[in-house]
């Protein structure tokens, strides 16, 4: 039986951690489970210790969720564990959901990251079915607020992960590395699929996996969290990331939906967490660099491969750029 390590990263998740936490311990297949706690003020340690065969790691700060995550990825380094799993502290999981996931892991040895269908905490809409990654820079959940729950029933290779509730193999991290802490959160899942998909791992999403998540619970707590944060990490996961050839294509779409992006925050009255973002990735940048030239140089795919990989239009919900594009091709007469 393969050994297996859930790490749930927790920032004052006290009121969820206990529906998460059971969750785990009901799994058909058993994992060892791992919580780190990122400088909580509420009582979320006092919740953690009443689970005696939880292991608890604390850090004095938060650390955010890629740093909540990589401690216990570390962990299951240093055991020899085969697969480990980040799991969200506001999501519960389905019994069988780590079973299909190991067993999807197992079947196939090119397969670095099996992810499951995550639905909402009612069940009535979709939160993620596997992450994609368009030819404008934009990563997305596919289904996200879809109420078709059954929609994407078919298991299928897809571009990332989610962070949320995925399996990833331990070799395949000993080779790609952990993720990248400097996202803080948002995108780090993507980031680390992508690397995983230039070193020539692939990614299933297996439907039979489900879990609920109560969708953006944390980040909703802080003022300009997501605008911040995404303003940040969207040009290191270009930057990183996306081939040089097809930087002519990508980076002209990329800065109309930036630039696009600054208008929406000050339409919201966030300009300064976008500014702000936006300054911490130019200072970044030149780590993010380094960075690229090490996953550049070590890739194992083709330039076409990850081409054909990614999604070709845009996200669903990116209504003002779909409207500008059908105003743009009706100006150059183009076909939709």
């Amino acid at each position: 039986m393969p050994k297996i390590v859930v790490v749930v990263p927790n920032w004052n998740g006290a009121d969820e951690l206990r529906g998460c936490l059971d969750s785990l311990r009901l799994q058909t297949v058993k994992p060892h489970s791992i919580v780190v706690d990122n400088g909580s003020v509420d009582d979320s340690v006092k919740v953690i210790e009443s689970y005696p065969d939880v292991e608890l790691i604390c850090h004095t700060k938060n650390k955010g969720y890629a740093g909540g995550v990589n401690p216990g990825f570390r962990r299951a380094i240093e055991m020899h564990y085969d697969y480990v799993a980040p799991f969200n502290n506001d999501a519960i999981a389905d019994k069988n959901w780590l079973k299909y996931l190991v067993e999807k892991l197992e079947s196939d040895t090119r397969l670095g990251i099996a992810t499951c269908k995550i639905a909402s905490a009612d069940g009535k809409h979709l939160d993620s079915t596997g992450e994609l990654y368009t030819v404008w820079g934009l990563p997305f959940p596919r289904g996200r607020g879809e109420s078709d729950i059954d929609k994407y029933d078919k298991q299928t290779e897809i571009f990332a992960g989610s962070g949320g509730a995925s399996l990833f193999r331990v070799s395949m991290l000993e080779q790609i590395g952990l993720m990248d802490e400097d996202f803080f959160a948002y995108y780090e899942d993507v980031d680390l699929s992508f690397r995983a998909q230039l070193a020539g791992w692939k990614v299933a999403y297996v439907p039979k996996s489900v879990v609920y998540h109560e969708i953006s619970t944390t980040g909703s707590r802080i003022k300009g969290f997501f605008t911040e944060q995404t303003m940040k990490n969207l040009p290191m996961l270009l930057t990183k990331n996306v081939p040089a050839r097809y930087l002519p294509k990508v980076l002209p779409r990329f800065t109309l939906v930036y630039l696009m992006f600054f208008a929406s925050a000050f339409q919201r009255g966030q300009l300064w967490y976008a500014i702000k973002g936006s300054s911490r990735s130019l200072i970044f940048w030149p780590k993010k660099l380094v960075q690229r030239h090490h996953i550049q140089k070590n890739r194992k795919v083709s330039d076409s491969y990850i081409w054909s990989m990614l999604e070709h239009d845009l996200p669903p919900n990116a209504h003002k750029l779909r409207k500008l594009r059908t105003v743009w091709w009706k100006l150059v007469g183009k076909e939709k």
